[in-house]
């Protein structure tokens, strides 16, 4: 089987600091870099350019690392598509490692910190509690195995992009807010929407580094209740297109079809319900 074509996706806030570091990092043989401007202030945009003149940039479509994902898997045309973080705290050397697990089989793979070879400079000790404890929840709610839940450093093949649902299209909410997977419950939901269409997962060792420059906005209790909300919101979710899509008998008329904008905007407020119910 030929090697392949891997296209790098960096969601990208004001790194200009960062950017160096890790393009230098990425292997000189991938096909695509795709930095996904989240309309930064500062000149990442231009130090990206400059270190790479071929990098493809987009400009998100909403707010939110979600959007930023689902923008940079839009623009990307390689065979595979890996996840890294512009803060410098994955390392894009590792890329040939996930893209080996895939040619070995796996649709999917994940980096854990948790496994031989694995490890991580910035995790505290109650942050690695709570992860597995996270990471026990969803592997009990979707039969997975997975040794490290909370970590995003995440490659797959591009095909499987469909089954994550991500909306890189639909206008904003008029109040301002986020669709429904525009967040950093975007983690989480993508893995939980592997899961529910059955992909092979492969976890790869994987070392975390703290970010270089900047202020991390990692929190213990709100990331953690962020995914068991996200969780919880899936659910729910679920159920409810389930039933929308159930025969109905002696239904007087069809419903209107709604557009991907109504139907997020109404998971987002559901998902906001299912906040009130376990905060």
């Amino acid at each position: 089987m030929a090697f392949p074509s891997v296209s790098v996706v960096i969601p990208a806030l004001n790194e200009e600091r960062n950017i160096p570091h890790v393009f230098e990092r990425i292997p000189a043989d991938v096909h695509q870099v795709v930095l996904v401007d989240g309309r930064s202030v500062d000149d990442t945009v231009a130090v990206a350019r400059r270190l790479r003149p071929d990098v493809c940039v987009v400009s998100q479509t909403r707010k939110g690392k979600g959007n930023a994902l689902a923008c940079g898997f839009e623009a990307a045309t390689g065979d595979v598509i890996a996840m890294v973080d512009a803060d410098g705290s994955a390392d894009p050397g590792e890329i040939p490692q996930f893209v080996a697990a895939l040619m070995d089989g796996a649709d999917f793979a994940k980096g854990t910190r948790f496994q031989p070879g694995g490890g991580s400079a910035d995790i505290t000790r109650l942050r690695a509690y709570g992860n597995h404890a996270l990471t026990s929840f969803f592997n009990l709610a979707y039969h997975r195995r997975y040794s490290d839940l909370c970590y995003g450093y995440n490659v797959f093949w591009r095909r499987h992009v469909a089954a994550l649902g991500l909306d890189a299209t639909s206008l904003a909410p008029e109040d301002g807010g986020h669709l429904w997977g525009d967040g950093f419950e975007v983690e989480t939901l993508i893995h939980v929407r592997v899961a529910k269409a059955g992909l092979t997962v492969a976890e790869v060792p994987s070392f975390e580094f703290k970010r270089i420059h900047g202020v991390s906005n990692l929190n213990a209790t709100r990331d953690g209740l962020r995914v068991v909300r996200t969780i919880f919101a899936e659910r729910a979710r679920s159920r409810r297109h389930q039933g929308q899509s159930a025969p109905l008998a002696a239904a007087p008329a069809a419903p209107a079809t709604k557009s991907p904008a109504e139907t997020e905007t109404e998971s987002v407020k559901e998902s906001e319900s299912v906040k009130e119910s376990v905060a």
